[in-house]
């Protein structure tokens, strides 16, 4: 069974630096048909203006993976966890019993587009941590690759694995998804058919009782799955 959420039904604001749309329910977007879906919370596109960012401000119990897909952005927190993210790396901060943070967009000249995500964590009161990994273009064209979970490279701390797809046009990817367990699509650029629905970027998909997720790139797209207790 698959649910579309299309991109144009997604919740939009616009401040003179910061363009967003949500999947979800955040801050004064509240759409109670969609607060989250398992243990994914918050799925953001955010276009942050040059020399533009979100300031010092706090977070708690939260697991927060960002995803670059244009542009950089520089991350400081109060653990001591600093680095900028590129295209190709994903960054996770695991915000347990309390951190501060901020993300800045370094260019003069550029907007940086990415995605913010949060997970809830397994458990509340965890020590906050940050983490930060590159993956190589190899690595992500084709298929799917485990970029992101309990046992993974970017160690998320609940049962949610994340993978990450960049397909030519005419490219299939595959992934089982286990008895009782779920996925969520995000397409962050392109055109697909996933599952025989045809997705665009910006669209979502809640997919549960299938057994697999198959993706076919109608044109050179990137594509994020999430397999979900």
């Amino acid at each position: 069974m698959l649910q579309v959420r299309p991109s144009e039904e997604r919740g939009h604001n616009k401040l003179s630096w910061l363009d967003t749309r949500f999947t979800f329910s955040f801050d004064q977007y509240y759409d109670p048909e969609h607060v989250q879906f398992r243990s994914l919370r918050v799925l953001n596109e955010d276009v942050v203006a040059p020399s533009q960012g979100f300031g010092l401000h706090p977070h708690r119990d939260m697991e927060i993976l960002t995803w670059v897909l244009d542009g950089e952005i520089k991350h400081r927190d109060s653990t001591g966890g600093e680095g900028v993210v590129r295209p190709g790396e994903l960054q996770h901060m695991s915000a347990g019993t309390g951190v501060m943070h901020s993300e800045f967009n370094p260019s003069p000249k550029n907007p940086v587009h990415l995605l913010q995500i949060w997970l809830t964590p397994e458990r509340k009161g965890l020590k906050p941590m940050y983490e930060q990994l590159a993956f190589s273009d190899k690595e992500l064209r084709g298929d799917f690759y485990h970029v992101a979970g309990p046992k993974a490279a970017v160690t998320i701390r609940q049962d949610a694995d994340l993978y990450v797809a960049r397909l030519d046009t005419g490219d299939s990817a595959v992934r089982p998804i286990a008895e009782g367990r779920h996925a969520w699509v995000q397409v962050a650029r392109g055109k697909v058919r996933v599952n025989g629905v045809e997705l665009k970027q910006g669209d979502g998909a809640a997919i549960s009782k299938d057994s697999e997720v198959r993706v076919e790139a109608i044109d050179r797209s990137e594509v994020l799955l999430f397999d979900l207790a």
